[in-house]
């Protein structure tokens, strides 16, 4: 017979290991297990829902923008976003592909631009991308007739800007659009996602803190496909933006761009060959007093509601330098960023500075002569049928060129250790500066002075003659010619401050913000003036100069105020320019016309200037229009009789 089995020592001891080794398994599982639904529980069950609940962010309406008087000149409308989720994009890279090509044809968006809108977002399947907001009707119809050939591809409401008045104020207002990458970072400090939209340009851009509402979520649950397994459910309820209310007068706006497209047609109309070519130009209306925008006009325009639309052939001139330039670039605010040579309406800064360097007195009398030589160079009167003494006032109100032609001489031969005199009261008065308009973007202009041509022409290409401040400079800066630009608004914050009697204002468009229910949350129209400290008396002799302008048989443009009901100031101007032309192999010199001034003489309300490109002279294109804006203001009508020069 066989022993019984024995437990041996050796054999107890493997029996010991190897429970020892389950024992660690086991309690290694369980730890495990301990661990995943204990300590990383709320993490995995927010993963394990984020697979199946969705947070759909809700666009919150932007705020309206209405006029001074409360017109609405931006609404909202509800329409169609087009937005994809990543995760429900075919898998293969070939199916995807195939789809996001499809897509592309029928929303008119390249692959390429789809591809690197996901590309930041492949890797956040709980939230969509949208690609467009505002997509057609037919889009819409298409992408709900054809879903299953688009997995991923949704569309959700959306709230677009909608422009009751079409095409007014469109520079001035601005657009709204999607966060571009190389904004992205900065949007990110302000509080912005990569999903939302905001102000792109105008008024939208400036005040967009206050014009972008909170957006809110709704939640949606799907399985495992992406399809929903129940209602949407609201989350967080999203909040509109504020009113803006702005100083415009839609009225006034409205006979300005009118009055601008007149303007055009009367340079055309005017027999002179060169005036032709008149296709653009700016008005702008100022409250002389609080420097409040009455109306901002720039011609050619466009409609605002391309930027909503996206049809890639109206946004062309808009985004496209080469389309722009074609279509004389409806997109520049030629009010604000628009620069001219002013001409004449440039002599009463000379005047001011003059009397104030002690050149000349408001009764100096200064040979008006056809021609004048300094430096044996020789200018020429506009009118060579004057040859007569002339004080101040005749001098401004019949704008005789050989007057200034002597004054900017006498600045030149001035022996001053502050600098160029001249310039620095043009500075004073807000040229070569930007005028600090609340809305952009906005040139500076410029203000030649011979450090600047000496900086300008350092080059090696350049020589010393270049360089040099010549007497000529002196004498064409003092009729507002040579390198001198200017842009329309600060032409009208210079008259501004002559009609308010030496206050230079700060230009503004907002007036204040609103909350929906229309109590008042900020005043934006609180900039204070400041004096530029010119003598009142000076002032005065300058003021009765204008008046006489308008209003003296021989004033340049008395033929267009002499016979209107309220007693208009103001001041013509022509300015010549080098243009170039299609089919012209060097540029050609025109003539842009200008009128400055104020209304009424004794108590100014309202201050407009007005430019038309390559129009003629003053009196012929911008007085009239400036004419029909202050017909508008006054609810009277004048009548031009006739145009005279400069």
């Amino acid at each position: 017979m066989e022993e019984p089995y024995r437990l041996t020592p050796q054999l107890a001891l493997r029996v010991a290991v190897l429970g020892f080794v389950a024992l660690a398994v086991f309690a290694v599982l369980f730890l495990r297990l301990w661990a995943l639904q204990v300590l990383s529980g709320s993490k995995y069950r927010k993963e394990a829902n984020t697979n199946f609940v969705r947070t759909i962010q809700v666009e919150a309406p932007r705020g309206l923008i209405v006029d001074a008087h409360g017109h609405v000149l931006v609404k909202n409308v509800l329409g169609k976003s087009l937005e994809v989720w990543p995760a429900d994009l075919p898998k293969g890279q070939a199916a995807r592909s195939k789809e996001l090509e499809a897509l592309s044809t029928v929303v008119d968006i390249p692959v390429k631009k789809i591809v690197a809108l996901l590309k930041p977002h492949l890797n956040d399947p709980a939230t969509p991308v949208v690609l467009r907001h505002g997509i057609h009707s037919d889009q819409y119809d298409y992408l709900r007739e054809h879903q299953l050939e688009f997995p991923g591809v949704t569309t959700a409401d959306s709230p677009l800007r909608s422009y009751p008045y079409k095409s007014l104020l469109a520079q001035v207002l601005g657009s709204v659009g999607p966060i571009s990458p190389n904004e992205v970072a900065a949007a990110k400090r302000e509080g912005y996602t990569p999903q939302d939209d905001m102000g792109q340009a105008g008024i939208e851009q400036s005040y967009d803190r206050y014009l972008k509402g909170k957006d809110g979520s709704d939640q949606l649950t799907v399985n495992s496909v992406g399809e929903p397994t129940s209602p949407v459910t609201p989350k967080v309820v999203p909040l509109p933006g504020n009113t803006l209310r702005l100083t415009i007068d839609i009225g006034l706006q409205k006979a300005a761009e009118k009055a601008l497209t007149a303007g055009i047609a009367d340079a055309h109309a005017d027999g002179v060959p060169n005036d032709r070519y008149a296709d653009g130009g700016a008005i702008v209306a100022l409250d002389p007093k609080t420097g409040a925008v009455l109306a901002l006009a720039s011609n050619p325009t466009y409609q605002p509601s391309v930027f909503v639309s996206r049809d890639p052939s109206k946004l062309a001139p808009l985004e496209s330098t080469k389309s722009a330039e074609a279509a004389n670039s409806p997109g520049l605010d030629r009010a604000i960023d628009g620069v001219y040579p002013p001409g004449s309406v440039f002599k009463p800064v000379t005047a001011l500075a003059a009397m104030e360097e002690g050149i000349l007195t408001p009764d100096t009398p200064i040979q008006c002569s056809p021609y004048f030589t300094f430096y044996k160079q020789q200018f020429s009167n506009w009118d060579l049928y004057v040859n007569q003494p002339m004080e101040l006032t005749q001098a401004l109100a019949e704008s005789c060129d050989t007057y200034f032609y002597q004054v900017g001489a006498d600045f030149y031969k001035l022996n001053s250790d502050r600098g160029p005199t001249l310039q620095l009261w043009a500075s004073r008065f807000g040229f070569g500066q930007k005028t600090g308009i609340d809305v952009g973007p906005e040139s500076a202009g410029l203000l030649p002075t011979p450090d600047w041509r000496r900086k300008t022409f350092s080059g090696p290409q350049y020589s010393e003659v270049d360089r040099t401040w010549k007497p000529g400079y002196s004498v064409q800066l003092a009729i507002g010619q040579g390198d001198l630009e200017v842009t329309p608004v600060q032409m009208a914050r210079f008259y501004a401050m002559i009609a308010n009697g030496g206050k230079l204002v700060t230009p503004h468009i907002a007036q204040d913000v609103e909350q929906p229910n229309g109590d008042s949350l900020r005043d934006l129209a609180t900039q204070q003036a400041t004096s530029t400290g010119v003598d009142p008396y000076y002032l005065k002799a300058v003021q009765e100069g204008l008046y006489a302008g308008a209003h003296s048989v021989s004033g340049t443009s008395y033929g267009v105020f002499g016979n209107f009901p309220v007693p208009i100031a103001g001041k013509t101007g022509t300015a010549q320019k080098d243009i170039t032309l299609p089919g012209y192999p060097h540029p050609v010199e025109l003539n842009q016309s200008w009128w400055c001034g104020y209304g009424p003489y004794d108590d100014p309300s309202i201050v407009v200037c007005a430019v038309i490109e390559n129009g003629g002279h003053g009196g012929t294109a911008a007085a009239p229009a400036a004419l029909q804006v202050f017909e508008k203001w006054f609810g009277k009508h004048g009548t031009v009789t006739s145009h005279l020069s400069d």
